[in-house]
């Protein structure tokens, strides 16, 4: 399909993922490589159009934010890039050639001089009866936009019925995995339920939220003192947190606990971390805990023209030894700058620098009035919190209408309720693991 060179002979490079890591090596790469002269030309292979902020997806998923806000379009934000829409499927090292498919099912193949590996992450899941099946995460658009109409459905449903039992199904909801990602979803559907309660005119109290983690204390990477404020906050807003606990099974109707609680429910929504995506697995390099081992300049062992950053890369932190850099957003965009800088060192423009940076601190936001935030070791709690953890994602947002989109509805949520919309575009197939992510299905036979 595409040579190493095109008819200018500019080097080919091949970008395979279009998140934060990715999408910032592109832009870097097109952009430092025009400044410095050389003949680069750059492809960005992705299974989306569009670069997905996902700090945000809890306030798609709590009725706050539209996902087109979160969604920054590639062709449109990174000039100089040829954007493929396509899941790449296997990598040839040695003809330095990839296949992919496209939207229509059809495999084409691409050659490439350089290579850039930043497929990203998908939910990690455990082998746990029923989950797979009838739990549902949260890492796309498609499963933020179920959860949000799943909560309104439910709720809406629940009020039609006088089966006790089924009343207490509907309006149950368990959240597993009480991390940053975790403890601001379970706050945005609290927030999102309360406006349902209060429009509907049914008490909200009613609605029953419960918030599983096998570690002792929620939201450990802000410290003890903010995690027990976390914690506070989470059950002063009636949801019922449950730490060293998690699931048995998962049912449709129900879940059974570790510490053997039947729980009846018909939403589960499973947010214990992440891995790196399967593709990784298909490569036959070298990994660590299931990330792709790479070196300090973000290449990888005995591949010199194969780099990878992001979620998917095992990427030595120079500030902790012995460690490598966590999967935040924060770090994939420094590493993609790195990256950029690091691959045109080997077409001969520049210097080589080996990826070092301090981590800043974390920003959650928990919902109305209320956030975390530890910027620089500082550790912050209620509105100054609120403040900073919403400008933030403002300003690391890449492009600006999505900034002014979000700031909108920021200001829009000041003084006005939530839309209870629920659309149904996302049926629960759409919405599981398999068919949102890309995760091999185990209850499926292969």
């Amino acid at each position: 399909m595409t040579s190493e060179t095109d008819s200018s002979s500019r080097t080919h490079v091949v970008v395979v993922g279009g998140g934060f890591a990715g999408f910032e090596s592109a832009r870097r790469i097109v952009k430092q490589a025009r400044k410095a002269g050389a003949a680069v030309a750059v492809t960005l292979i992705s299974a989306s159009d569009f670069m997905l902020y996902t700090p945000l997806l809890p306030d798609v998923a709590g009725g706050l934010l539209d996902p087109r806000f979160v969604a920054v379009p590639l062709s449109q934000s990174l000039p100089g890039v040829r954007v493929i829409t396509g899941r790449v499927n296997s990598v040839d090292f040695t003809a330095k050639s990839l296949e992919f498919t496209d939207q229509t099912g059809s495999s084409e193949s691409v050659d490439w001089a350089r290579l850039v590996l930043t497929p990203g992450s998908v939910t990690r899941l455990f082998d746990i009866p029923g989950l797979s099946e009838n739990a549902r995460g949260l890492k796309t658009t498609t499963e933020a936009l179920y959860l949000r109409d799943q909560l309104l459905i439910q709720l809406e449903l629940a009020s039609r019925t006088d089966d006790p039992e089924v009343l207490e199904q509907r309006r149950t909801f368990v959240i597993v995995g009480a991390s940053y990602a975790g403890a601001e979803l379970v706050s945005q559907m609290r927030a999102l339920a309360d406006e349902a309660a209060k429009q509907r005119g049914f008490d909200p109290e009613k609605v029953r939220f419960v918030l599983l983690d096998v570690a002792p204390k929620v939201m450990p990477e802000v410290g003890d003192k903010l995690s027990a404020k976390v914690l506070e906050v989470l059950r002063q807003r009636n949801i019922d947190v449950r730490l060293e606990t998690s699931l048995e099974s998962v049912a449709d109707d129900h879940v059974v606990l570790t510490d053997g609680t039947r729980v009846p429910t018909r939403t589960v929504v499973w947010a214990a971390g992440v891995t790196a995506s399967p593709l990784i697995d298909s490569l036959g390099l070298p990994t660590e805990k299931g990330r792709l081992k790479v070196r300090p300049d973000l290449s990888v062992e005995g591949h010199p023209d194969v780099f990878a950053a992001g979620d998917a890369a095992a990427v030595p932190d120079l500030t902790k030894d012995g460690e490598n850099t966590p999967p935040t957003a924060q770090h994939a965009i420094r590493q993609g700058k790195a990256l950029a800088r690091n691959l045109l060192a080997t077409l001969g423009a520049g210097t080589p620098k080996p990826y070092k940076h301090s981590d800043l601190g974390l920003v959650v936001d928990l919902g109305p009035r209320f956030a975390v935030a530890n910027p620089l070791g500082a550790r912050l709690s209620g509105f100054p919190a609120k403040v900073v953890t919403r400008g933030y994602h403002l300003l690391s947002l890449p492009r600006g209408v999505n900034r002014w989109a979000v700031g909108l509805a920021y200001l829009t949520d000041l003084f006005a309720p939530r839309s209870l919309v629920s659309f149904g575009n996302v049926s629960g197939d759409e919405a599981k693991f398999s068919a949102s992510q890309g995760i091999p299905d185990p209850e499926q036979p292969t």
